[in-house]
């Protein structure tokens, strides 16, 4: 395992325990995802519009920041048309600390939330409609 990207190592009398960073983005993907009103993960800006991300590329939406026992992380989502933002950014802010301090056992400083684009329902179902 590449040492940079370990991002916690805990000793226990049977020997080590190594949690990667690409871990902890996965556990934040999935804590983001799974709040209603966030239509997925965005990778960045293509052409002016935002990427959506499938489930098998959670991570790429993430960066994690880790210390010894600290972690920060910023997410790049995409929100349904319609919701609050602010709200469900508060949502998305709660489950991935809440997720994270959980399963890894560090302290999560702060999450990021930056939304990037918003996903109107209506035209995609327009879309599959076009293409039947």
């Amino acid at each position: 395992m590449d040492p940079n990207e370990m991002v916690r190592e805990e000793k226990t009398g049977f020997g080590s325990i190594r949690i990667s960073d690409e871990v902890v983005k996965v556990i934040a993907g999935l804590a983001a995802i799974d709040i209603k009103g966030v239509a997925g993960m965005s990778g960045g800006l293509v052409g002016g519009i935002a990427e959506m991300l499938g489930r098998k590329n959670l991570a790429k939406g993430i960066k994690v920041e880790v210390g010894e026992k600290e972690a920060a992380v910023d997410l790049s989502v995409i929100m349904d048309y319609g919701i609050r933002i602010p709200d469900v950014a508060a949502q998305i802010q709660e489950s991935v600390k809440s997720s994270i301090e959980r399963m890894t056992g560090l302290v999560v400083v702060e999450v990021n939330v930056n939304v990037q684009g918003v996903a109107f329902a209506s035209e995609s179902r327009e879309d599959e409609h076009r293409v039947k």
